[in-house]
């Protein structure tokens, strides 16, 4: 076999180097400390439109966009002081035909010959990247102010509605202290009910207006098991008169980022909801777990009642207004505030249910 010489190694391994400069796909160049451009290829010449002998003869700033010409002033200075060997920046450049492209670029400080340093300049066109950021963006702004929008719409409604039906309710009190007879006519009877069902309207209107997504910072460490605890105190005579039997079984340690009235709500919703929708055939059974999953706590609350058909009104199960059995008391609104007030303190709901099986809800909760 015939000896490769050393110096026949070094030959080979600049041509690999160089072929590579050449054919790859992102723009190099190098380019000296004065900012004069030494060496590129051709993807440079492709993402800026110009040859490259005219971007030879050219000095880069002159096509920068005006905004962003001092964007590596300081990153520049660490790296010429040697505080940094590398940065990344975005720039806007005008392209040859006009168009403003954006660039992201990535310098390297490198030492040549003699130990003088020169830099390496990786240009990506990113472009239609950027573009929809920025569409993203105006979308996300525009959803703000019509968030914004529709609050104060919200607000302005329910107070106006809270006063008017106030004001027909204080009428139908006047109406029976004048006309004491009045009462038992069913025209009056049909309207007393009327005004009524409009109160409690506005009443939940009202609360569902007030949910807003509350701020990190005001969020508090709740100790679940003891909020659990408090919530099973509440309803020992709900649960006593059904024969319920429930167990807790959270993890004493496990805490969660919330609010303090927004958390014995969630827990008393569903604990009440559980023993509400027992079924007939067996004693309710309601079990209580915990465990952590990434950044959340999930609060488990499996019973064996009535359960729901989610095949029927999975989609539905959280929205305004909807019932899935025939009891009298629903009306609706309950699992609806609720899953707004998880929401509203960073969380989600999930839910598995079986017709006559029973059901498991998983409330994550931020983990504290």
């Amino acid at each position: 076999m015939k000896a490769i010489r050393p110096s026949q190694n070094v030959s080979n391994a600049y041509d690999v180097l160089d072929r590579v400069f050449n054919n790859t796909y992102n723009g190099i160049a190098v380019v000296s400390m004065d900012g004069n451009w030494l060496k590129m290829n051709e993807a440079v010449s492709d993402i800026f439109g110009y040859t490259k002998s005219e971007l030879f003869n050219m000095d880069i700033d002159n096509i920068v966009f005006i905004e962003d010409l001092g964007v590596h002033e300081k990153k520049f200075e660490k790296l010429i002081s040697g505080k940094t060997d590398k940065y990344r920046v975005k720039q806007r450049y005008f392209h040859k035909n006009g168009d403003v492209i954006w660039v992201l670029i990535y310098v390297t400080l490198v030492y040549f010959k003699a130990g003088r340093p020169h830099m390496i300049w990786q240009f990506t066109d990113i472009t239609n990247r950027q573009k929809n950021q920025d569409k993203l963006k105006a979308m996300l702004s525009v959803a703000k102010e019509q968030n914004d929008r529709l609050t104060s719409f919200a607000n302005i409604v329910t107070h106006n509605l809270r006063s008017h039906s106030g004001n027909l309710a204080s009428l139908t009190e006047f109406l029976e202290v004048d006309c004491g007879e009045i009462t038992s006519n069913e025209n009056y009877k049909l309207l007393k009910q009327a005004v009524d069902n409009l109160q409690e309207t506005v009443a939940h209107l009202t609360e569902v207006a007030k949910i807003r997504e509350i701020e990190p910072s005001k969020l508090q460490k709740l100790n679940l098991y003891d909020y659990v605890e408090k919530a099973m105190y509440n309803i020992i005579a709900m649960a006593q008169n059904s024969n319920a039997l429930i167990y807790n079984q959270i993890d004493e340690s496990h805490r969660v980022k919330g609010v303090p009235a927004y958390l014995d709500s969630i827990i008393l919703n569903f604990l009440t909801n559980a023993i509400k929708y027992k079924s007939e055939k067996r004693t309710p059974i309601i079990e209580l777990t915990s465990l952590v999953e990434d950044d959340y706590v999930v609060f488990k609350i499996k019973d064996n009642g009535l359960g729901i058909d989610m095949n029927k009104f999975g989609d539905k199960l959280f929205q305004m207004y909807k019932t899935f059995h025939y009891n009298e008391d629903a009306i609706g609104i309950g699992l609806f505030i609720t899953k707004n007030h998880i929401e509203s303190l960073g969380g989600k709901v999930t839910v598995n249910s079986e017709v006559d099986a029973g059901t498991e809800f998983s409330i994550y909760f931020k983990k504290a």
